[in-house]
């Protein structure tokens, strides 16, 4: 009997679960069974079909178009029997009578529904975050919104300097506006890196080179308040400092979207609480990627997420399978640099070496001329965590050493060099 399945959300974990469903649907087809499991339906709150939100910073460079980076228009999802909602907000979730209501007070019924509504941006509760010309960088309107301005104006403020940031301000760049990047930390995406790395990033960038004029940065800053009358003109700091802006783009983090499970009484706590079926508290909803929380833990990496997009499309196609959560690494290009960081990279203190069982030992690679950094961490003659910075060429191998948790005895003196010395 086929049932009738709702997906709320059309992001890179949506799109890539409808993949694994439909792949396995066929497979089964194959083996004799004609009645397709479900017949699905989509809402999408944004104006298009699913796209590769990573390659949003292109876009804004001008390197790439829109269209480019589409993955499933809405020709895809005709194409493939599923019915999608373009623009179409739900406004409430009634988990009872396993039914949806929009915006717009359509109702819809379902018997199986995933919730794949991502996260959203974190905008800083400061006075002034609600003018004009203050936006966040998280999807196609606030890109386009960015270009906008960038056309007609000349001074930007980007709040955050993490990834997303850089890459706003890269962006910015490119369309032809002054750039300065305010950050809370004194490390540059400290997240990702520690100081010395930081350092090297920050001097790079504040150089330039014949692609991209220099970045200006204000590190350790923490901003007060965004100034303007009918719209943004400055950015205030608790040290008494302003800088003129035209345009302030947040970037300081982004937080699970869990209001709609939450007003339908699905359990929730930094994001939608999943078991390892990535069903919530009420069994015939499922939550999806960045918006749940798994044994305590929330992802904002892709790789994760198209894990738990397998392990759903599975469980939904009656198939053993168990998410038993993920261990990431994060592998960038920030303005022409090659970033990889994975594990405890920082080398921080845990019990068991505080009370003296397994101490951590840090091991270092530098060549200033070639601007190259390589650190990696030990324990128990096992790798815990890696940093490379400049050339990433190992990364996948210590990826793959890291995961597995083998000893590494018979490398430890040539490990930092890489596999040509395995």
């Amino acid at each position: 009997m086929t049932q009738k399945l709702i997906l709320i959300g059309a992001g890179m974990a949506g799109t890539r679960f409808l993949e694994h469903l439909l792949k396995l649907e066929q497979e089964t087809s194959r083996e004799g069974i004609k009645t397709p499991a479900y017949e699905i339906e989509v809402f999408n709150e944004e104006p298009v079909g699913g796209y590769n939100r990573i390659m949003l910073s292109p876009v804004l460079a001008g390197e790439k178009t829109v269209s480019d980076i589409m993955t499933h228009d809405e020709d895809w999802f005709e194409a493939h029997g599923i019915h999608i909602h373009i623009g179409k907000q739900i406004s409430a979730i009634d988990i009872r009578a396993k039914r949806l209501t929009t915006f717009c007070g359509e109702t819809y019924f379902y018997d199986k529904l995933v919730i794949a509504t991502g996260s959203k941006p974190f905008m800083l509760p400061i006075p002034g975050a609600e003018l004009p010309g203050v936006v966040s960088f998280r999807d196609i309107r606030d890109v386009e919104a960015m270009i906008s301005v960038a056309q007609t104006q000349q001074h930007v403020v980007v709040i955050g300097g993490g990834l997303l940031g850089l890459e706003a301000a890269y962006g910015l760049l490119k369309r032809g506006m002054t750039v300065t990047v305010v950050h809370r930390s004194q490390v540059l995406m400290n997240m990702q890196m520690d100081e010395e790395a930081g350092e090297l990033l920050r001097a790079k960038l504040e150089t330039g080179n014949d692609e991209i004029p220099a970045m200006n940065f204000k590190m350790g800053a923490n901003t007060v308040a965004i100034l303007g009358n009918c719209k943004v003109e400055a950015v205030q700091f608790d040290d008494g400092t302003q800088i003129s802006a035209d345009l302030v783009v947040m970037a300081v983090g982004i937080r699970p979207n869990i209001e709609l499970a939450s007003k339908a009484g699905l359990d929730v706590n930094k994001g939608i609480l999943v078991n390892d079926q990535l069903q919530t508290s009420n069994g015939n909803v499922y939550a999806l990627g960045e918006c749940n929380e798994h044994r305590g833990e929330t992802y904002g990496l892709v790789a994760p997420l198209y894990e738990q997009a397998e392990v759903l499309a599975q469980v939904l196609m009656d198939c053993q399978a168990d998410y038993q959560g993920s261990r990431t690494s994060t592998m960038l290009k920030v303005t022409g640099i090659n970033l990889f960081s994975a594990g405890d990279f920082k080398g921080i203190a845990d019990q068991a070496s505080k009370d003296g069982e397994s101490e951590k030992e840090i091991i270092v690679f530098r060549d200033k001329a070639q601007q190259i950094y390589r650190k990696l961490v030990l324990q128990n003659n096992k790798l815990v965590g890696a940093l490379l910075f400049g050339d990433v060429t190992d990364a996948n191998w210590l990826f793959d050493k890291l995961k597995a948790q083998v000893d590494i005895s018979n490398l430890r003196d040539t490990l930092i060099f890489g596999q040509g010395y395995e």
